[in-house]
């Protein structure tokens, strides 16, 4: 069946505003508000943060207590055709062990609204995108728990979804498997498909991603790319680590500079890391003094422009 909503693009595709939800007494969200587009976005916060409630939101398992949450520039809350533009990998589990992976896959792209022909095609093509063709007239009872995440992995978009929710999905599987599932999601991403992914895990997102919105306790703490949202912490200097033959040279050279906060070197001797508070100026004057072959620059990276700095210093 056509989808009478293709083709339609919308700027944001999902945008809450001013959204709470709350169980009882306990408050799952408080007041978020935040925009995505089209690409990979990372819904990156620690356990209990509200990922999996806004996650439930978006794909119409909730209804918020308050504000508007849309996707595609829709409510989620009963709009079943806008659900089968919709595509969710939970975190949970929930099979009947005695189907095999096709029949779970087939079935759910039915229901999803494909005809019987479109959806054999489109099971086929998903669980070989997953690695999982050899396997897959096997019940799903036989399955390591590896193979039932890519399984899951396959339903999700084997419809062929505008947007993806893909709660915490590198779960069960083994190094192999995530670079596998890091590369589809990046490939989900260059078609331009909207892609969330929810992690607690800081490595996991930043293997697909440099976009974040940043949850904790209910409420956004930060939102956009790591090094827009690392160059908003004012109250922390920014930190570059350089590598290089003439590192107290180096040092001399920069310190006195009004944008370095101080120096340290590195315990081999052979680096030194500044501390700036002006990133975008300091690069600009040290890429110009580091081209002098004098100082004999190996490399130059900031432990700062990592989702591990930024969650740590957003969290704490």
């Amino acid at each position: 069946m056509a989808n009478p909503f293709r083709g339609f693009r919308v700027v944001n595709a999902i945008s809450f505003q001013n959204v709470s939800k709350w169980y009882g007494e306990v408050v799952a969200l408080n007041k978020v508000d935040f925009t995505i587009g089209t690409g990979i976005t990372g819904l990156l916060g620690p356990n209990g943060a509200g990922k999996s409630t806004i996650m439930n939101i978006c794909t119409g398992q909730a209804r918020p207590s308050q504000g508007t949450a849309q996707v595609l520039g829709e409510s989620t809350w009963c709009n079943y055709n806008l659900l089968r533009r919709i595509g969710l990998c939970p975190e949970r589990e929930n099979y009947y062990d005695d189907m095999t992976g096709y029949e779970f896959v087939y079935w759910l792209t039915r229901c999803a609204g494909l005809p019987a022909n479109a959806a054999r095609k489109a099971t086929l093509e998903s669980l070989d995108r997953v690695g999982m063709t050899a396997r897959m007239g096997d019940p799903i009872s036989r399955y390591s728990r590896g193979m039932r995440q890519r399984v899951k992995l396959a339903q999700s978009f084997a419809h062929g979804p505008d947007v993806l929710f893909l709660d915490e999905p590198m779960t069960g599987l083994d190094p192999v498997g995530r670079s596998a599932v890091f590369e589809l999601i990046r490939a989900l991403g260059k078609e331009g498909k909207t892609v969330i992914v929810s992690s607690h895990v800081l490595y996991e997102i930043e293997n697909v991603t440099r976009t974040i919105v940043l949850i904790n306790k209910g409420r956004v703490l930060a939102h956009g790319d790591v090094h827009e949202v690392r160059a908003l912490i004012d109250a922390h200097p920014h930190s570059v680590t350089v590598r290089c033959g003439q590192p107290r040279k180096l040092a001399s050279a920069l310190v006195n500079s009004p944008h370095v906060v101080n120096v340290e070197f590195e315990e081999d001797g052979a680096g030194v890391t500044i501390h700036t508070r002006n990133a975008n100026t300091f690069y600009d004057e040290a890429n110009a003094l580091l081209a002098d072959p004098a100082f004999a620059v190996e490399s130059m990276h900031s432990p700062d422009d990592n989702l591990q700095a930024v969650f740590e210093y957003l969290v704490r």
